[in-house]
């Protein structure tokens, strides 16, 4: 009797499990799943294939690193406590959220038992979350002073753009706009830098241990540990900042550092402070893989105002943040290019 068994191409399958294929990819590389072959030599995904992937979406979706969901799937859970800690932070913090939410609805209740209607502004408070921040400043040359405004502001926030666009402007800008907000530029990378950001390490005796802690999870994730994930870890995990604008995040680091990069970013969960992250590595924005609580601004090169773009194919300003990215080894080859400077001595646009 013939199987009735469907089986799935991995984009099919990546589709199923609500994830990226680059992701089955990489599951596969590290030994996660093992998907068949047609005799073409094509992968297909079966029943236990997908169960099996499923299991390791689902592990992944709770924190666990590529190693800790191996040693999971193996029957050991050694290690397990600080991913099983950080989640029920998040998910204590995701319940104080819809308590607030809750008060908010039965004091609309309340109102209209009274008499009161509530406002539009109120009702539409229901569904944006408690810690919504929202931001206003002038727009920087080359923009000639045009209003910007973010309404809201997510965990994961990518700002993106050609060389001479203008982003590295917009996020100082946006840095003095925000709050207590602190901007990470490339200098972090020098000598100087390096050497102010281990002093800091060594003398700050609760910061060392979660940088240690943050090392040990990317590297079981197939991170490369070196000075500059190190001086990158140090700013992320410092405290005092209500945010982190970050230049050039993927500056030093290798395709699987930063890859093990964002999948420890997107761990912290939608509580965690805002970092936003210049880029123009696909690997650190997969447009593939931006999930509900990142956002993408994209500079434009024409220099009409920084906008808010959608993931998805056809959106305003898909393609154009779909053409400025690059892989990791482009990105490595074309490190410190800067935009061309005009005729005429005028101000160059920073990259």
């Amino acid at each position: 009797m013939p199987s009735t068994t469907r089986f799935l191409s991995p984009s099919e399958a990546a589709k199923r499990l609500g994830v990226s294929a680059k992701a089955l990819r990489l599951y596969e590389q590290r030994g996660l799943v093992a998907p068949g072959r047609t005799d073409a030599g094509w992968r297909t995904y079966g029943r236990e294939e997908l169960d099996r992937a499923a299991k390791v979406v689902a592990l992944r979706a709770l924190g666990f690193s590529l190693a800790q969901v191996e040693r999971v799937l193996g029957g050991n859970s050694s290690g397990l406590e600080p991913t099983l800690a950080a989640h029920q932070a998040a998910l204590e913090s995701q319940l104080r959220q819809l308590a607030d939410t809750v008060d908010k609805v039965r004091g609309l209740r309340s109102d209209l038992m009274q008499g009161r209607a509530p406002t539009i502004d109120e009702l539409m408070s229901l569904r944006a979350p408690a810690r919504e921040v929202r931001v206003a400043f002038e727009l920087p040359w080359p923009w000639g002073g045009e209003l910007f405004e973010l309404r809201d502001i997510r965990s994961l926030n990518y700002i993106i753009g050609p060389l001479g666009s203008g982003k590295t402007r917009f996020a100082h800008s946006l840095a003095q706009a925000l709050p207590d907000a602190v901007f990470v530029g490339l200098q972090r990378l020098e000598e100087a830098g390096m050497a102010e950001a281990k002093t800091r390490l060594r003398a700050d005796c609760w910061l060392k241990p979660k940088v240690d802690e943050a090392i040990a999870w990317l590297i079981e994730d197939g991170a490369a540990p070196s000075d500059a994930l190190l001086i990158l870890l140090a700013a992320l995990e410092a405290e005092g900042s209500t945010t982190l604008i970050v230049d050039m995040i993927e500056q030093g680091l290798d395709r699987p550092t930063q890859e093990a990069l964002i999948a420890w970013l997107r761990r912290r969960g939608s509580a965690a402070r805002p970092v936003f992250m210049l880029t123009r590595s696909c690997a650190i924005l997969d447009l593939s893989a931006v999930g509900p609580d990142e956002t993408i601004i994209l500079c434009p090169a024409n220099h009409s105002p920084p906008m808010q773009v959608a993931p998805h194919p056809g959106a305003p300003g898909y393609e154009s943040v779909a053409t400025c990215l690059a892989s990791p080894e482009v990105r490595a080859r074309t490190a410190g290019v800067i935009a061309w400077r005009p005729p005429g001595g005028l101000e160059p646009a920073m990259p």
